[in-house]
């Protein structure tokens, strides 16, 4: 705050000074071809408009419509007491201060007036000059600042719009991700969740001796639930994605959390160590989880399922079907947000998604990412 108000002071030290300097080659130019005392009017007439624009930090709005107000009332005084009509020099850089600070901070329909207002005070002092004179440059000028101050207002107002807009982009990104990242860690381990609770229930009733166990998993699933969702609080104070891309172990680890409880997963994965671009690792670990976490929500009636990652020259496809019997469909509300935000993370690689039955029994999501030999590791 300190800097921007010593800024503020130098700035306005130096409109001081040209303030000055114009209101005195004003005064010198009139006293030479007007002569005798024609200069005076005019010089206190800038010099007002001069101190509302020194001023115009405290009020902007009532800054400029005060000095348009006294530069209207100058022009019909002077033309009725025979004197020069148009702003002097000093009077239009006052002005240009005045219309280009109100362009450049006010909302929009008060910019708009304030910057009528000057155009309003030009043209009555072109009319003066041209109309019921002989004509002036001085008058031509006028224009010229008037619109130097509209250019002056405009640029810095359309880049901080412009600014202001990419901020809101950023953040509507960040709230989406945001969103997805709870989505995926909520409901695939909340998943988890019930389905050992479900099975502990069952087990209680038939070997109650084991029920031991079942509650000791059910612990551990909410104690990773509870890990994952600070992990992806964390995104909120941490600019850097620290999230590591997922390897095909780290795609094994997930499958084992859904094998069992009557539900067969096998994976499939490609010969050695992947490499795939981080992007892409990330992207087929959430299309996996997904497509798992929808299976055991909505298809309870499927056995097996089979997840196959395979990869060619240019690109890496992710495919996980189930054995669900007709009419049991892992995606019962096509806009739901797994399989929006699971379409969003692939189209945004510039890869392709497919999700629909199989023929048969079962469905399939198939996902196809980009993935040049070149850019795996």
């Amino acid at each position: 705050m300190k800097g921007r108000g010593w800024v503020g002071f130098a700035v306005d030290a130096g409109l001081g000074v040209g303030f000055a300097a114009a209101l005195a080659f004003q005064a010198y130019r009139l006293a030479g071809s007007w002569g005798g005392a024609y200069w005076q009017f005019g010089c206190v007439a800038g010099a007002v408009v001069c101190g509302l624009a020194l001023l115009r930090r405290r009020g902007r709005l009532w800054a400029a419509i005060a000095g348009l107000a006294v530069a209207a009332v100058a022009i019909v005084v002077a033309r009725l007491a025979g004197l020069p009509s148009e702003p002097g020099p000093a009077m239009a850089l006052g002005l240009s201060v005045l219309v280009g600070s109100a362009v450049r901070v006010l909302p929009t329909w008060r910019a708009g007036a304030v910057a009528a207002g000057g155009g309003v005070v030009v043209a009555g002092g072109l009319v003066a000059a041209f109309v019921f004179s002989t004509g002036s440059v001085v008058a031509v000028l006028n224009g010229a600042a008037w619109l130097a101050a509209l250019v002056a207002g405009l640029g810095p107002r359309l880049l901080a719009a412009r600014r202001r807009a990419m901020a809101e982009r950023v953040r509507r990104n960040e709230r989406l991700e945001l969103a997805r990242e709870l989505h995926d860690v909520v409901a695939h381990h909340i998943t988890s969740i019930v389905l050992q609770a479900q099975a502990g229930q069952l087990l209680a009733r038939k070997q109650p001796h084991t029920a031991e166990g079942s509650l000791a998993d059910i612990e551990a699933a909410g104690s990773d639930a509870l890990a994952a969702t600070r992990r992806v609080v964390g995104l909120l104070r941490d600019a850097t994605d620290n999230d590591k891309a997922r390897s095909g172990e780290q795609l094994g680890e997930l499958v084992k959390r859904f094998d069992g409880h009557g539900l067969v997963v096998r994976l499939s994965l490609p010969d050695g160590e992947p490499g795939w671009p981080p992007e892409v690792a990330r992207t087929l670990y959430r299309v996996v989880q997904e497509s798992l976490t929808n299976i055991s929500r909505h298809a309870p009636n499927a056995r097996h399922v089979t997840v196959t990652v395979a990869r060619d020259q240019d690109a890496v496809r992710v495919q996980v079907v189930d054995d669900a019997p007709p009419g049991m469909t892992p995606y019962p509300h096509r806009g739901g947000y797994g399989l929006i935000g699971m379409r969003e993370r692939v189209e945004a690689l510039g890869g392709t998604l497919s999700v629909g039955p199989r023929r048969g029994t079962g469905w399939s999501v198939l996902a196809t990412l980009p993935a040049p030999a070149s850019e795996c590791r």
